[in-house]
């Protein structure tokens, strides 16, 4: 069975069987770092145990476009990835074959640290990033984020300013918003989204981001699956509507024909890959 075919079969479940047939499609053929990147691993950008980060760079050369990746995982789980896991080590090791920095972070989790601690989390990585990546490699001016599911959201809370103050938010040159969540009250009483929005979202706008994204002047691009359940389709649509109403043209999008929630990022380098070249693309023509 190949790998389009097996995903049609897994469909739109969201579910740790899903996520596990999606991993196994995925892992034996995932991009790894090459023998000549230099990857610095686990490097401290704030006070909790979850506040680390990986670098991925090439030696020498012009300083690159930096890419900070932010992974999903329902706000209660997820992880940037160690040294022997495929995901999301692809996403730093694309990113240097593609010419760039990758930066891979993590993050706080709920329900210890509720909203808007994800969004909170993004700036202050992107802030080690300024401060640090030169050194790296990395040009501080040409940052673009890309955050897939619930990371998205946290890039998404990062964009409308949730729990920032906007004199220290850090600037990028773009975002990637993977199949994400920027409508909390689209969602019926769930308790992976509960545990991180709380149960009485409907009186709490603020947990909002599509007005914010509707304005930004931050370029985006938004993907959303052929498989992504309904859910996620609503989450966009409303940033689609939201903008058009707001500026009169419509949102970038990229429809990821034949693919699930979940096999978005880890596709990111491997034979399979129909996002990594677009991706760059939107990188290259932010970044120069």
């Amino acid at each position: 069975m190949n790998v389009w075919t097996a995903l049609k079969q897994i469909g739109e479940e969201f579910s740790p069987r899903a996520i596990d047939a999606t991993r196994q499609l995925f892992a034996a053929d995932a991009l790894r770092p090459a023998p000549d990147m230099a990857v610095l691993r686990d490097q401290s950008y704030g006070p909790d145990p979850r506040h680390l980060l990986d670098v991925f760079a090439a030696p020498g050369g012009q300083p690159r476009p930096v890419v900070m990746f932010v992974h999903g995982g329902g706000f209660a789980a997820g992880d940037k990835g160690a040294a022997d896991a495929p995901f999301h080590n692809n996403v730093g090791a694309w990113a240097v074959r593609s010419g760039f920095v990758g930066v891979n972070m993590t993050y706080r989790l709920a329900p210890g640290s509720p909203w808007p601690a994800g969004a909170q989390d993004v700036a202050a990585a992107l802030r080690w990033v300024h401060a640090q990546i030169a050194m790296h490699g990395g040009d501080p001016q040409r940052i673009v984020v890309i955050g897939q599911s619930a990371g998205a959201a946290h890039v998404s809370g990062f964009l409308a300013g949730h729990g920032i103050d906007a004199q220290e938010a850090p600037a990028v040159a773009g975002a990637v918003l993977l199949s994400g969540i920027y409508e909390p009250d689209a969602f019926h009483p769930n308790p992976i989204q509960d545990a991180y929005y709380g149960s009485n979202r409907g009186a709490d706008t603020r947990h909002s981001a599509v007005l914010a994204l509707a304005g930004t002047e931050v370029p985006c691009l938004f993907t959303i699956s052929e498989f992504d359940p309904p859910l996620f389709q609503r989450q966009l649509a409303a940033v689609f509507a939201a903008r058009v109403a707001l500026t009169g043209h419509c949102p970038r999008v990229l429809w990821q024909q034949g693919h699930n929630h979940f096999s978005t990022s880890m596709q990111i380098g491997g034979p399979h890959d129909t996002l990594g070249e677009p991706l760059a693309a939107f990188v290259r023509h932010h970044c120069g």
